[in-house]
C-alpha cells in the first residue's frame, strides 16, 4: 500500500475517533437524572376566600412549577368560595397549562364551596378526603337582590322539561309562565351554568349535577360526589392520593400524560411577601380602616397647614384603600355614607348645632359602613364588631366636641372690652381725677371719682376706647 494509500485509509478512521470524543463530551457536558434521584411535584394551598391575591399566587407558581420540570401540581383547597374574575384567572391557567394540576379538598372538614367547585371540575384529577363537601356554586349578585322578594332559583333543563310536559299536559301554554328572578340575575346563572357544564364535558364528569350545583347550590359530602361522578377519588391523605392516581392517563392541552406518582416528592411553596401585602390591602377590614385613616388625614392637615405629617400618612392610606376598593366590590352609596358621616362629625366642631350635626353623621357613617361591602361572598364583608368600635369611638368623638364646646361657652371672656372689666390695675402715680395704671405691663390713662394712691391696687369698672375708669379694689 504507497503512502498516499494508507493516509486517505487513516482519515475515516481519525474522523470517526474525533466524533466519538465530541459525543463522550457531550454526553458528560449534559444533563442527566442521577440513579437515586426522585421525581418532584409542587404543592400549592388554596385556603379562605379566593381573591386577587390567591389568583395572582397560583398563577404565579403554576407557571415556575412548569418552567421548573415539576411532574405534577397538587392544588390543596379549603375555601367557601370568592370572586369570580379571580376564579376565572384560577381556571384559565389550569386550562392552559401544560403540566397536570390535581385538585385535592383537604384535610378533613375542608371544603370546595362555590368558586372551589369550578376549581374542581376544571383540574384534570379531582379528589376529597373524607368529611369535606363541594358545590353551592350559584353566582350571588352584589347588593342582592334588587326586588323585595327572594329570587326564585332557575330550574334545571331536567326540571324544566318535566315542568314542561306537565304544563302541556293541562293544556296551559308553556309560554306564560313568568320567569324566575331578574334579568341580571338569569343572565349570571345561565353564564356560569354553560362555563361549569363546558368544564364537566372537558373533564368527562357529572354535567347534570354541576349544572344543580349553579341553578340550586346543591352540595355533595366526598363519598357521594364520587358515586355521582362529579370527583375521581376519595383519599385520606395525600400519599393515599398519589398512589391512587399512579398510572392515570390524563389530557393536557395538546397531548396525553401517564402520571407517575410512585415516590414523587412534593414540594409545598408558601406564600411570599408580595401576597401577604395584597392579602392584607384587599382585606375588607383592613381597606375600611385605610379609608378612615385618609379621610381623618387629610382633614387634620387641611385644619393645620403645615404639620405634614397627617396630609402624607392620609394620602398614602387614601390611595391604598382606593386600590382595595377598586378590587372589591364596594357598594358607593355607602363610601358617600361614610365621608357625608365624618364631615357632619367634623362640623360640628364648628357649627353650634348642640350635637344635632354629630349625631346625624355617627347614623350616617354607621349606615354607610354596614352597607359598603354588602356581598354576600364570604370572606369579603366587614365584621360587624369593627363597624361597632368605629361607631363607638366617633360617639366618643361627638361627646368631646359637646362637651368641649359647653365648657367654652362657660368659660369667662379672656379678651377684648369684657375680659379687661374682670383685671385689676395698678396706679402708677396718685391722682385724684386724671393719672396713669399699668395693666399687664401696659400703661393706660385712667380716670376715677375716688383719689388714688401710686402703687395701690385698682379695680377697672369702664372701659371707655383707650380710658379705663377705676376705682379702689375692695378686700
Amino acid at each position: 500500500m504507497t503512502g498516499s494509500a494508507r493516509r486517505k485509509a487513516a482519515f475515516p478512521r481519525a474522523a470517526i475517533a474525533l466524533l466519538a470524543l465530541v459525543a463522550g463530551l457531550l454526553s458528560l457536558a449534559s444533563p442527566r437524572a442521577e440513579p437515586g434521584a426522585q421525581a418532584e411535584g409542587v404543592l400549592i394551598p388554596v385556603t379562605g376566600a379566593i381573591g386577587p391575591a390567591t389568583s395572582d399566587f397560583f398563577v404565579r407558581q403554576l407557571a415556575a412549577a412548569q418552567e421548573s420540570g415539576a411532574h405534577l401540581v397538587v392544588l390543596r383547597i379549603d375555601t367557601p368560595g370568592g370572586l369570580e374574575t379571580a376564579m376565572r384567572d384560577m381556571i384559565q391557567a389550569i386550562l392552559g397549562a401544560d403540566v397536570p394540576v390535581i385538585a385535592f379538598v383537604a384535610p378533613s372538614g375542608a371544603r370546595a364551596a362555590s368558586a372551589g367547585t369550578y376549581l374542581m371540575y376544571a383540574s384534570h384529577v379531582a379528589a376529597m378526603a373524607p368529611a369535606t363537601n363541594l358545590g353551592a356554586a350559584t353566582p350571588v349578585q352584589i347588593g342582592g337582590a334588587p326586588s323585595g322578594d327572594e329570587p326564585t332559583p332557575a330550574p334545571s333543563r331536567r326540571e324544566g322539561k318535566d315542568k314542561g310536559d306537565r304544563d302541556k299536559a293541562d293544556g296551559e301554554d308553556e309560554s306564560s309562565a313568568p320567569l324566575p328572578g331578574s334579568a341580571m340575575e338569569r343572565k349570571a346563572v345561565n353564564d356560569s351554568v354553560a362555563y361549569i357544564r363546558g368544564l364537566a364535558e372537558l373533564r368527562g364528569r357529572n354535567a347534570d349535577w354541576a349544572e344543580r350545583a349553579v341553578r340550586e347550590g346543591a352540595s355533595l359530602p366526598a363519598q357521594e360526589a364520587l358515586t355521582e361522578n362529579v370527583i375521581d377519588f376519595v383519599a385520606s391523605d395525600l400519599p393515599e392520593l398519589l398512589r391512587a392516581i399512579d398510572g392515570r392517563v390524563v389530557k393536557l392541552q395538546s397531548r396525553e400524560v401517564t402520571l407517575q406518582t410512585a415516590g414523587i416528592v412534593l414540594r409545598e411553596v408558601q406564600t411570599d411577601w408580595r401576597t401577604e401585602l395584597l392579602q392584607l390591602i384587599t382585606n375588607p377590614n383592613v381597606a375600611y380602616l385605610l379609608m378612615l385613616i385618609g379621610i381623618y388625614g387629610l382633614l387634620l392637615e387641611g385644619y393645620n397647614p403645615g404639620s405634614v405629617l397627617p396630609g402624607v400618612v392620609g394620602a398614602i392610606s387614601l390611595l391604598l384603600a382606593l386600590f382595595a376598593f377598586q378590587v372589591l366590590s364596594v357598594n358607593y352609596a355607602g363610601l358617600a355614607l361614610i365621608a357625608l358621616g365624618v364631615l357632619l362629625i367634623v362640623a360640628e366642631s364648628f357649627v353650634p348645632s348642640f350635637g344635632t350635626l354629630g349625631l346625624g353623621g355617627i347614623v350616617a357613617f354607621v349606615i354607610g359602613s354596614v352597607i359598603l361591602l354588602d356581598s354576600d361572598v364570604p370572606g369579603f364583608s366587614i365584621a360587624w364588631q369593627l363597624i361597632a368600635t368605629m361607631g363607638f369611638a366617633g360617639s366618643l368623638l361627638l361627646l368631646a366636641i359637646v362637651s368641649f364646646a359647653v365648657r367654652a361657652r362657660r368659660r369667662p371672656v379672656v379678651s377684648g372690652h369684657e375680659g379687661m372689666l374682670r383685671e385689676h390695675a395698678e396706679a402708677v402715680e396718685a391722682f385724684d381725677r386724671r393719672g396713669l395704671v399699668r395693666v399687664h405691663g401696659e400703661l393706660w390713662n385712667a380716670v376715677t371719682h375716688t383719689p388714688v394712691q401710686a402703687g395701690q391696687r385698682l379695680r377697672i369698672v369702664r372701659v371707655d376706647g383707650l380710658t379705663l375708669q377705676v376705682e379702689p379694689a375692695g378686700d
